[in-house]
């Protein structure tokens, strides 16, 4: 089994080289494929910069604000140049009174263009991109950047695995080719669910059992999720066959997919991000035989508008 990453980092620059970064959208700026996202803590930041991640992405929301806090701490203590990282932001629950949430004065489309743009001639950020947007509300932003000589976004960040398909393989790759916006998506083990952890029911120590998170149990517990984690014992065997964990499996996957800038991993200990980020050393694998055997055993390959007329 691949358990961690077997390179050496060079200030902060893995030898992985091109294959480890790539473009984000279709713009100037490059980023890991593979980033750190919800919380930080000083020993994975470290961690990953080490192993040549040089994406990491938080949002106000997170621990009620506290996160970007920490993040930029982190970063003022390990004394690390500007220009060797990103950091990416999510904002609209920003506070509890109501003109504290929401991303401009009317919350529209013109409107949310304008204050990105404002905010980029400024240089509080160099670039903007949308999460949880609709291709059509993306394509809209375009259109009002072009009509009114303002800045449209980049990318769009979106949940993407096993089980949630559609808009990150046929969606967003139109996007891509039209405009330019490129993928960052999140949750590549559906909350865990790839792993394994539940097959046997959900463990009292797992985000499952954990207060909030009532939903995920109710999904674990649900008929869909019995048919899920029943494919997913079948990918633990194909994970077997190829040397390498279902997680980095599920990872290398994820990267596999056209217009996919970056994959975020959650991950709560040093153990999980080197198994992760081991996943890059198995990307050479997925193969058209091998995704075509991962899409049988699925069996939820979405199809795009061309192969539903033909």
């Amino acid at each position: 089994m691949i358990k961690e990453l077997n390179v050496h980092s060079l200030n902060g620059l893995s030898l992985w080289g091109v294959l480890f970064h790539r473009n984000l959208g279709k713009s100037g700026l490059r980023v890991s494929c593979l980033g750190l996202g919800k919380l930080m803590a000083e020993n994975l930041m470290t961690l990953a910069f080490e192993n040549g991640v040089n994406l990491f992405d938080t949002a106000e929301v997170y621990a009620s604000g506290r996160a970007e806090i920490t993040l930029g701490n982190i970063i003022k203590k390990k004394g690390w140049r500007r220009s060797s990282f990103v950091i990416t932001t999510k904002i609209y629950w920003g506070g509890q009174a109501e003109t504290e949430r929401g991303l401009s004065r009317k919350h529209i489309i013109e409107e949310i263009v304008r204050a990105m743009t404002f905010v980029i001639n400024q240089g509080m950020a160099m670039y903007w991109g949308t999460s949880r947007w609709s291709a059509m509300e993306i394509m809209e932003a375009y259109s009002v950047a072009r009509q009114f000589n303002l800045i449209p976004p980049v990318c769009e960040q979106a949940e993407y695995h096993y089980f949630q398909r559609d808009k990150v393989e046929v969606q967003l790759p139109e996007l891509y080719h039209k405009i330019g916006v490129g993928a960052m998506t999140w949750s590549p083990l559906a909350c865990g669910l790839i792993t394994g952890k539940y097959s046997d029911g959900v463990p009292e120590c797992s985000r499952a059992a954990m207060k909030g998170y009532q939903w995920l149990k109710e999904r674990v517990n649900s008929e869909e999720g019995r048919r899920q984690l029943a494919k997913i014992k079948e990918l633990h065997l194909l994970a077997d066959r190829l040397g390498c964990t279902a997680a980095q499996l599920a990872i290398a996957w994820c990267l596999r997919s056209e217009g996919v800038s970056s994959v975020l991993l959650g991950v709560s200990n040093t153990d999980q991000l080197l198994e992760n980020l081991g996943a890059l050393q198995i990307l050479s694998q997925m193969t058209p035989q091998t995704v075509t055997e991962i899409d049988a055993l699925l069996g939820n390959k979405p199809h795009s508008k061309k192969e539903t007329r033909a």
